[in-house]
């Protein structure tokens, strides 16, 4: 098995690629070592010290790790947790699957989450999911949208310029009801 990695705008974290899928569909976010317990994948990287997030995209793993800590020192070791659990045949996830993504939004707003989710499905996610991350929807009140961001996105210097220039931009130009875009620290 041969795993690839890649960086990310976000210099604390890095891109795992086993070249194989890791999730069927949606995502799922471990961002403590207490929040894995229904992954046998994300419990086995949370076991190398330094681990300090981690984050299962389709078809990638993310890794976050604490600021004192170098990729050069705990790489191989996360390398290795992942490379044993695909050997072991032990599925990624048990009980509970991976999160669809979106809150459930009902109220007068309705058809304005409902373009605002289309949005973030067809010309937001896609391009996160590159950099190792997602951002889905959390709620919608007085013209704010809020949106959580993981993975990757989570902590990454660059992601309130990407909120800010990127998203609220493309949400205020095609829906004239949104006036802000604003993030959410968990959605937990």
């Amino acid at each position: 098995m041969f795993i690839q990695t890649e960086s990310t705008p976000n210099p604390a974290t890095l891109k795992f690629l086993p070249g194989q899928a890791v999730l069927e569909a949606g995502t799922a976010d471990f961002p403590t070592a207490d929040s894995s317990a229904t992954s046998p994948l994300a419990t086995r990287i949370f076991g190398v010290e330094g681990v300090r997030g981690v984050f299962f995209g389709t078809d990638f793993v993310t890794v976050t790790k604490a600021d004192a800590v170098e990729w050069d020192h705990i790489k191989p070791a996360i390398l290795g947790a992942i490379m044993e659990h695909f050997q072991s045949g032990q599925p990624v996830m048990t009980g509970e699957n991976a999160d669809a993504g979106h809150a459930e939004h009902v109220g007068p707003d309705e058809d304005i989450v409902r373009q605002i989710k289309q949005l973030l499905d067809t010309r937001v996610r896609p391009a996160v999911a590159q950099d190792g991350g997602d951002i889905t929807f959390h709620g919608f009140d007085r013209g704010v949208v809020y949106l959580h961001m993981q993975g990757a996105c989570a902590g990454c210097p660059s992601s309130t310029l990407t909120l800010k220039m990127g998203i609220e931009n493309l949400l205020r130009h095609y829906i004239p009801e949104v006036t802000e875009v604003r993030p959410v620290a968990d959605a937990m």
